[in-house]
């Protein structure tokens, strides 16, 4: 059962979603070659606590760290690691917070120094999946038309979308209904209405569509090792209208001032 959200209820969820913006910002600070992602997660832990929050992702279902770290062929759902990044990785952060009862959840995927233009042209199509995703999430369409929306977008430009993760609600809980696919039919799923609130992340493959688990039991990596991209925004539907609750302005700008790593998707 979808939960619509009042008004209060969204202004506490972009509390704690620009929470996470600001982690990530912070995290743009820091990243270049050499930093390894398990240092990544001790700034994003301390920041998040430093800010009255606790990390959403730490204890959920047992996972052990602040942020999801997924590096090159790793969709999502990777472990920090102390190896460190290398010149010409991307790497996907995703990151949580609980504050005052609710979630605020997003991720984005970073160039680690240069990256070959395949990667960027993968990576902005991905982005470019979320804003398209994003202006279709408007009262009286269905969720259908926000997948559908995505899955066009990515095999239009030669990529492939992942199937068996996908975008959902989130509220008092991480994840709540609805499923949001980024894959589907238009006009099919759930009507959209004023106050819904999900966490839209396309989840897009260089090469095929297929993935595979890791023994960890988390990590989710492509079937064909060859790199994917991550992007996710939390947004409610207001007004009849979306509105991103979420935002990778304070990455932008950290980016602009990061010598070792300049490069902004987008």
């Amino acid at each position: 059962m979808i939960h619509l959200k009042t008004i209060e209820e969204i202004e506490l969820i972009r509390e704690s979603s620009l929470l996470v913006a600001k982690t990530h910002g912070e995290l743009a600070k820091h990243i270049r070659p050499g930093i390894s992602s398990m240092e990544l997660d001790r700034i994003a832990e301390t920041f998040i606590r430093d800010h009255g929050a606790v990390p959403g992702f730490k204890g959920y279902h047992g996972f052990p760290y602040t942020l999801c770290v997924s590096p090159n062929e790793v969709v999502v759902h990777g472990f920090p690691k102390e190896e460190p990044l290398q010149e010409g990785d991307i790497v996907s952060i995703d990151c949580g917070v609980l504050k005052n009862g609710y979630y605020g959840d997003s991720a984005y995927t970073f160039a680690v120094g240069e990256i070959s233009p395949e990667k960027k042209r993968m990576l902005k199509t991905t982005f470019q999946c979320l804003m398209i995703g994003i202006e279709q999430l408007v009262e009286g369409n269905t969720l259908g038309d926000v997948s559908w929306a995505i899955q066009n977008h990515a095999e239009k430009a030669g990529f492939s979308v992942v199937r068996e993760l996908v975008g959902h609600g989130l509220g008092r809980k991480l994840h709540e209904p609805p499923e949001l696919p980024n894959f589907g039919r238009k006009g099919k799923g759930s009507i959209i209405q004023n106050g819904l609130v999900v966490a839209i992340e396309p989840m897009i493959n260089m090469g095929k569509r297929f993935v595979v688990q890791e023994k960890d039991g988390w990590t989710i990596r492509t079937a064909d090792r060859k790199p994917s991209g991550h992007y996710e925004h939390t947004v409610a539907v207001l007004n009849g209208k979306a509105v991103t609750l979420s935002t990778f302005a304070f990455i932008e700008e950290s980016l602009k001032n990061n010598k070792h790593n300049s490069v902004i998707i987008g």
